[in-house]
């Protein structure tokens, strides 16, 4: 059995094969950073970003592997890319993962490794705190209802400049100076995501109520076409999630539902819904309690009685959504984690939650 640290690193090691010389060292290097940190003791808190950038430091060395070490990960890592090799995987982007420079820098490593392996990756990105941290300049508190932002006329306008504008355009830019060939799309683009009002829900003592949050919006209609034509040319589709009411309004939709919507239209193999949590938890409190697979009549009875709530709900309700959509699996991963798309696709015992 290969522990989790060295499970890590081979999996890179063995990628080696598929990428270009200077990216490879890269992803090496910085996976070595967190080696040595574990080696000596020094582990980040779960609740604060990594703060040192890899280029701060200079004492990481590329790690020699013996015959056995890379036997091992060839043996559990090959099967995964054969069976992944043009299968769709649609990537929820948020979290800090968003904007921990580090941790950035890794989500756009491992999906440009990911197109390398001839997966085809679709992103839908959020940004809550970039929207939060723009309202808080012009003096406008936010509020939230089960999870989301409660939106009026002034908010959403505020949200479709920052996700539209400065998140998504700089997502794209990312990833093709790594040289990939990434779009940047709304969901008003194309008609991609037609919306309508979305109330908010909300369970107190076991009923359930109603609450309207402004223009925060579902998915209606998904005309899912131009996502496919770009998936054909081999395209990279960067997804806002904004969308366009028959009112011509725009409305802000969670982005959790928006990857969920999209998963299923394009019946991707996989849903991974990057989070700032290891996954979901039957007593947060208590990490013992963790749950690695959670049956989909449970999850709904764990939101009904109040264990699952707040943030987490959008997440697991998405993979419900992706789930009897079409979508072959789901998962809630912790984006905080370097390369956790890559434990996730390439290694045996997966990371965070698996909905089904």
């Amino acid at each position: 059995m290969i522990d989790k640290t060295l499970e890590t690193d081979l999996a890179i090691e063995l990628l080696k094969q598929f990428l270009p010389k200077e990216m490879y060292e890269e992803i090496v290097k910085a996976v070595n950073e967190e080696i040595n940190k574990t080696a000596e003791g020094e582990t980040p808190a779960e609740d604060e970003p990594i703060k040192k950038s890899a280029e701060e430091k200079t004492s990481a060395q590329v790690r020699n592997f013996s015959a056995d070490e890379r036997a091992a990960i060839l043996v559990e890592a090959l099967p995964y890319i054969r069976e992944f090799h043009g299968k769709t995987v649609v990537i929820k982007y948020g979290g800090n993962a968003m904007i921990n420079e580090d941790l950035k820098s890794s989500v756009m490593q491992d999906i440009a490794l990911m197109k390398f392996v001839g997966i085809n990756v679709v992103i839908v990105h959020g940004g809550g705190p970039e929207i939060t941290g723009f309202l808080k300049k012009i003096g406008k508190e936010s509020s939230f209802v089960s999870g989301l932002r409660v939106t009026d006329e002034e908010t959403v306008e505020i949200a479709e400049m920052v996700l539209d504008g400065k998140i998504n355009s700089e997502i794209v830019m990312l990833l093709n100076t790594r040289g990939l060939r990434a779009v940047g799309l709304s969901g008003k683009d194309a008609e991609l995501i037609q919306a309508r009002k979305k109330l908010a829900t909300v369970y107190e003592q076991g009923d359930k109520k109603k609450v309207d949050i402004g223009y925060v919006g579902k998915a209606k209609q998904v005309n899912i076409q131009i996502v496919k034509d770009l998936l054909e040319h081999d395209y990279v589709p960067v997804i806002a999630p904004i969308g366009v009411g028959e009112d011509g309004k725009s409305y802000n939709i969670n982005a959790d539902y928006v990857a969920a919507d999209i998963a299923g239209a394009l019946n991707a193999e996989k849903l991974l819904l990057l989070t700032d949590t290891e996954g979901v938890y039957k007593d947060f409190d208590d990490k013992k309690s963790f749950i690695s697979t959670l049956k989909a009549d449970e999850a709904r009875q764990f939101i009904k009685d109040g264990i699952i709530s707040g943030g987490m709900i959008p997440k697991v309700e998405a993979c419900l959504r992706a789930i009897d959509a079409g979508t072959n699996k789901a998962h809630i991963i912790d984006g905080r984690l370097p390369h956790s798309i890559i434990l996730e696709l390439f290694t045996n015992s997966g990371i965070g939650t698996e909905v089904e």
